[in-house]
């Protein structure tokens, strides 16, 4: 496990996207697995940046994201699909049809899970996958549980969850209740996986890191990695 300091939000940001550029720069064809949420957009930013100033391109590049809210299309401004077009697919040039986020409104569930992950691999399960974290430990949507999911699945939210994602909802009663994410199985097939806490999730974090590995807090079967850089 390689650990990165940063002291600010900017400049997180910037390593962040250093370490992705620099990945796409190497590896042209590169897989990436992307998250959303607060922490990240900063190093959207950052990639954008880089792009618009003629420094990265992303024409070879393919991407797919962890999670995607059950209930809400991908024209939804509170789906992730519209997330990541806003923050990052529609200020790239990343390729048509090179970008796929789970189908939160597929009729079967259980069966979308099935197609993801399979999608999954067929891509070869990603070059660098970029990875945040919950206040209570999750990671993507893997809520803590008796068991590490070992492949795409559904997920019913929990309450700690619903509560902190309801700041980008109108109301509480309209957070979806449940998901469709990557399984911990999935993430650790990934060939290197980059760690961003945000500022307010540090405690958390390092009990992740550096505490035993109970399915409880989802996050510390990363470590098991070989190739894990933590910001």
């Amino acid at each position: 496990m390689r650990i990165l300091k940063a002291e600010k939000y900017e400049e997180m940001s910037a390593l962040v996207a250093g370490v992705i550029g620099a990945r796409v720069l190497l590896q042209p064809r590169c897989g990436l697995v992307l998250a959303t949420g607060s922490s990240p957009i900063g190093t959207y930013e950052k990639l954008v940046e880089a792009h618009r100033a003629g420094r990265l391109e992303f024409s070879q590049v393919r991407t797919v994201n962890l999670d995607e809210y059950c209930g809400l299309s991908g024209d939804n401004p509170q789906s992730y699909r519209y997330f990541m077009e806003k923050h990052l697919f529609s200020q790239v040039n990343l390729p048509q049809g090179g970008t796929h986020l789970p189908n939160g409104t597929a009729p079967d569930m259980e069966a979308e899970a099935r197609r993801y992950e399979a999608l999954v691999e067929s891509l070869g399960y990603a070059d660098l996958q970029l990875r945040g974290i919950g206040h209570n430990g999750h990671i993507g949507f893997n809520e803590p549980c008796d068991s590490f999911p070992a492949a795409v699945h559904p997920v019913e939210l929990t309450e700690s969850t619903i509560q902190a994602n309801s700041r980008l909802f109108d109301r509480v009663e309209d957070v979806p209740t449940r998901a469709i994410t990557m399984g911990t199985g999935t993430t650790l097939k990934a060939r290197r996986i980059l760690l961003i806490p945000g500022a307010d999730k540090r405690a958390i974090a390092e009990k992740a890191l550096t505490g035993p590995i109970p399915p409880r807090v989802p996050r510390p079967v990363l470590p098991l990695h070989r190739h894990l850089t933590g910001i």
